[in-house]
Parts: C-alpha cells; structure tokens; sequence
C-alpha cells in the first residue's frame, strides 16, 4: 500500500482510504460484518478510514468505533464528517459554533475515542459566515477534540475564500478537501484540484466509481439494474434511471471505459481508482465497501498503474474537466450558485 502525505498536515495516509457510509442502516447493518471489513482493510495496509455523523444516523460511527477498540485506534488516521442534518430540529444541521460543538461530542462519543485526526464539513452552509465556522473548528483543534479540518464539495473560490479568512482572522484553516471525482466526474480537474495544490490541501475523493457505475455492472448485453443498497436505490433512484438523456450518456461512457479496462488487461473497478489517485492533487481515493468482496476487489487496485496510451484513451470517451451528467457534480447539495439553473438568473 502506498503511503502519501495529507496535504501539509504532517499526516501520512493510504492511497486508499476506507469509507464507511455502507456500514449501518444505509447499506450493510450487520455490526459485525462491518468490523470484520474495517479488520480486512487495516490488515491489507489501509490507516485511512472516513465516516460522518450523518451515515445511518450515527450508526456508522458507532461501527467504526468497535472496530477500532482494543489497541487499533492508535494506528489509523480517523476521519469525521459533520454539517448534514442529524434529527428533526432545525438546529441539529449545519457549521454554526453551536451545532458543531455538539457535533463533535456526539461523533467523540460513538467513536470511543478522545480526538478525530480529521474533522470535515460535510458541506458549507450559506447561512454562516466562514469566519464563525473557522472559529469554532479552530477552538476544537487548541482543545485537542480534532488535530486538523477540512470541507467536502466546495468550489475552488470558496477554498480560497476559506484561506483568506484563516489568514486575516488568525484562525486555523482548512487543510483538505473531499471532493466527488472518478472517470465519469471530471470537473473538479477544471478548477478544484489545482487550487487545492496550490494551497497544499490533501485531497480525499469520494465516489471513484460513480455511485456503482464504474464496477462494470453497466455493461450493453447485461441487465440494467440499480445498486445494491436498497436505502441507496430508493433515495438515489433518478441517479440510475437509463431513460435520463444524461444517465444515459454515463451508460455509453460506463461501457466504453469498461471494453478499455478489458483491452488492457484490468477490471474496470482498477482501472477506476487507479485513474482517480493518479492524479498529482490527489492524497487518496475513498472506496465504500458494503460486503467484504466489495474490499477484496477495491484492493486489487492498489499499485496499479496507468500508460500515458491508456490516459489518452479515457480523455477521448470522457474529456477532462467533464462530467457526463452534470449533478454528479454536487453542487447543487453545496454551491448551489453553480448549478444550471442559477448561472442564468
């Protein structure tokens, strides 16, 4: 497993970092199912592991957490999330000082541990001012709650937005990004990862295989059919409906980048992450396992890597800076002012 450093945290890390939202309600419930893959990835070289309140409601959280006791915690370098809605009260959601403090507690208390290597905002929230949000992360960090804070899906202008109010203020800043970006999902090369380089984020990408369309399922002459988790087929199904002109669209690509996986000798789940780590702003690539073959075949992509032939080939299906259907980008659930509808009006 190779090891890469975190940004300019001082923190090395896994090319592949486990991510848990699969463990719990929301894919696997099987507490100790979910352990024993947690056990698998720690044996097999991964010290990554990334999780969020918002994941089965907390369940998540409390399945890392019994697998990290007896003696691992002190090995893995453990991530959090935290900003999504946790309840029905209005105020269980958001970067407000007064629900991140909460947050953090709350994720402390399920993780059974003392202190999160890396505490990410699930996603900016409009209503508050950045200075107020880095205000209070910066207070968990002097009080040994978290050792380093990142963001999820934000755009390159707000990172940079971020960083001058760290500076101005006298705050701590965010030191990684985790933006969504795999052979389908392109746009985050367009503007994100460079000024993270810039800026010396680490960068942990989630969804390097699409939300599943990169595991080879979407294949023409294979019956067409929706992911696995059921929570997940029932609250993303438009995302997998092939009558969507742009789902569509990701079927040919998912097909033709699987007859190029083939022709080069790799499954397309290989070729998938090793395209996404390649990249030079990139620290890891999150995969989310919900069974343990689920693992075994994310792991086989450890080493692999890819000709300058191979990258050709994929930027002529997919072109960099693309993304075939455009709310893969995420925006809309963050920057919604870069949404289609917004740059018109």
């Amino acid at each position: 497993m190779q090891y890469r450093p975190l940004g300019r945290t001082g923190i090395s890390v896994s090319q592949l970092c486990l991510g848990s939202m699969m463990l719990g309600a929301f894919g696997n419930p099987d507490h100790e199912d979910g352990v024993k893959i947690i056990h698998r990835a720690l044996d097999a070289g991964i010290n990554f592991l990334d999780t969020a309140d918002f994941y089965s409601g907390g369940e998540s959280e409390q399945i890392v957490g019994k697998a990290l006791a007896g003696g691992r915690r002190e090995n893995v370098v453990l991530a959090s999330k935290g900003g999504l809605p946790f309840g029905a009260d209005p105020n269980e959601r958001g970067t407000s000082r007064r629900w991140i403090t909460r947050a953090v507690e709350g994720s402390l208390r399920r993780l059974g541990t003392d202190w999160i290597d890396l505490y990410q905002i699930h996603r900016l929230d409009p209503s508050v001012d950045i200075d107020e949000t880095l205000g209070v992360l910066s207070d968990l960090v002097h009080a040994g709650k978290i050792r380093a804070f990142g963001a999820s899906t934000v755009s390159g202008s707000e990172i940079v937005e971020a960083q001058w109010a760290a500076e101005r203020r006298g705050r701590e800043r965010f030191r990684t990004e985790q933006p969504p970006y795999s052979l389908l999902t392109r746009a985050v090369e367009y503007d994100v990862l460079p000024t993270c380089l810039r800026h010396g984020l680490g960068v942990l990408v989630y969804s390097p295989l699409s939300g599943g369309w990169l595991t080879g399922r979407y294949r023409k002459g294979l019956e067409i059919a929706g992911p696995g988790s059921a929570v997940r087929a029932q609250r993303f199904s438009a995302a997998y409906d092939v009558s969507d002109p742009a789902n569509a669209a990701k079927f040919e690509a998912a097909d033709a980048l699987g007859a190029l996986a083939e022709e080069t000798g790799l499954t397309l789940i290989q070729l998938a992450i090793a395209f996404v780590v390649r990249h030079p702003a990139v620290t890891s690539a999150i995969v989310g396992p919900r069974t343990m073959d689920h693992l075994e075949s994310y792991l086989t992509a450890d080493g692999v890597e890819l000709s300058e032939d191979v990258l050709d080939r994929i930027d002529a299906i997919v072109p960099p800076g693309h993304t075939v259907n455009v709310a893969d980008n995420s925006w809309a659930n963050s920057t919604t002012a870069l949404t289609p509808a917004a740059r018109r009006r």
